[in-house]
């Protein structure tokens, strides 16, 4: 296999945490909108915590997708 392939299935390889950051970030905003129609008194001391978890789990996604451009334009 030559360096250039290797290159190319790592960086794909790579991407597939933008696929955990959108399952992360569905289940963020679906547990709230259950928890907000079940007590719509507390959803707004809890949409801070929402915004915490949505950063942080696209933060993830962003993790993976430098990694696989530092595979394809550094290494």
């Amino acid at each position: 296999m030559e360096a250039e392939a290797a290159k190319l299935i790592g960086a794909g390889l790579a991407c597939t945490a933008l696929i955990g950051a959108g399952i992360g970030i569905g289940n963020i905003f679906g547990s709230y909108l259950q928890g907000a129609l079940r007590n719509p008194s507390a959803a707004d001391g809890q949409w801070g915590r929402v915004l915490l978890g949505f950063a942080l789990a696209e933060a993830t996604g962003l993790f993976g997708l430098l990694v696989a451009f530092m595979l394809l334009f550094v290494f």
